[in-house]
């Protein structure tokens, strides 16, 4: 297991990050899963055996259930506390009250304290909010947000699924107003699906934030059960909640180029999806999540799996975007300025 500096701290999380989306069943997160204790403490022991030192949950998956089972097993494990990067996230809805959602100061005062009660913690290594809140002025969320670092309740701040000007304008307030800035941002991102790197991924790398990939495998998408002639296996994820949006026809021919590759290198399709992204210069951590021990097993071993600069540009060319303006402006101007 590498790690890697979140950002630009001096953080160092693990390349594989535990996702706990599986925890609880509980309300829509049903649908990922619905691991109990017995096996959340099962996940999270194998994961540090295995050199993972991050784990990320929210307070909206399974309606808090999920924070209180990763606390517990933390709890029950005895683990050290201070060995653990914890993550948490705060935006969705978690009451039926008219303040029960959003990243207002009283929304986000409200939930850290939840958060950190489930958690059985008296602090919160990286607090993210979720998606952006066209409601609640940017400057009230991230005051409210530097505040919660000052007192100690959190030590850094990220952001999650957030356009590219949004992200900046951020970086930009937090900068000219001094207060804490977000280090990094957690997005969906995958071989069947590159379009963080229009916007995204150059502002990350420009502004030295770091990135947390969610969905590596695209809903489960790149797990090696799907094929042109099954598209929809009876009991898999996608076949009762078919997220995030995949162009499965680009995404077969994906699947085509990288079970050869798992074959001759004798691993599995998930293990080769899963390590293009840890080849990926800007990424920080990638989020693994399982129902099943045998599918983290699995994920696991995707830290070994290398490739030529050969075979990478194989899986470019087939995965790679479409041209898009101004990106191919940009491309076709900057000829004559290059160092």
């Amino acid at each position: 297991m590498k790690y890697n500096l979140l950002g630009n701290t001096g953080l160092k999380v693990s390349e594989l990050c535990l996702g706990t989306m599986t925890y609880g069943g509980k309300g829509w997160a049903a649908a990922m899963g619905n691991l109990d204790q017995q096996a959340v403490d099962e996940q999270v022991k194998r994961a540090v055996e295995a050199g993972i030192n991050f784990i990320d949950t929210a307070n909206v998956y399974s309606e808090g259930l999920s924070e209180e089972l990763t606390g517990q097993a933390i709890h029950n494990l005895g683990l050290s506390r201070h060995d653990i990067v914890l993550a948490t996230k705060v935006r969705g809805k978690m009451g039926e009250g008219p303040n029960d959602a959003g990243l207002t100061r009283k929304h986000i005062f409200q939930q850290v304290d939840d958060s950190l009660r489930r958690l059985k913690t008296d602090y919160i290594d990286l607090y993210q909010t979720h998606s952006y809140d066209p409601l609640t002025p940017l400057e009230e969320t991230l005051r409210a947000l530097d505040d919660l670092v000052r007192s100690g309740k959190v030590r850094y701040i990220g952001a999650s699924n957030v356009a590219a000007w949004q992200l900046m304008k951020a970086l930009s307030y937090s900068t000219y107003n001094h207060v804490e800035k977000y280090v990094s941002l957690q997005a969906y991102y995958t071989i069947a699906g590159r379009d963080l790197e229009r916007e995204l991924v150059p502002l990350l790398q420009d502004q030295k934030v770091g990135l947390l990939v969610w969905s590596p495998l695209a809903g489960g998408f790149l797990s090696g059960k799907y094929t042109r002639e099954n598209e929809n296996e009876e009991g898999a994820r996608r076949a009762n909640f078919d997220f995030p949006p995949v162009d499965k026809e680009k995404g077969f021919d994906i699947i085509d180029a990288l079970r050869p590759l798992a074959e001759s290198k004798g691993v599995s399709v998930a293990q080769t999806a899963l390590a293009w992204l840890l080849h990926q210069p800007v990424v920080s951590s990638v989020i693994i999540g399982a129902k099943k021990m045998e599918q983290l097993e699995d994920n696991l071993k995707a830290v070994d799996v290398q490739f030529s600069p050969e075979e990478l540009q194989q899986l470019d060319e087939v995965s790679k975007l479409a041209p898009e303006y101004p990106g191919w402006m940009l491309d076709f101007t900057k000829g004559d300025r290059q160092a």
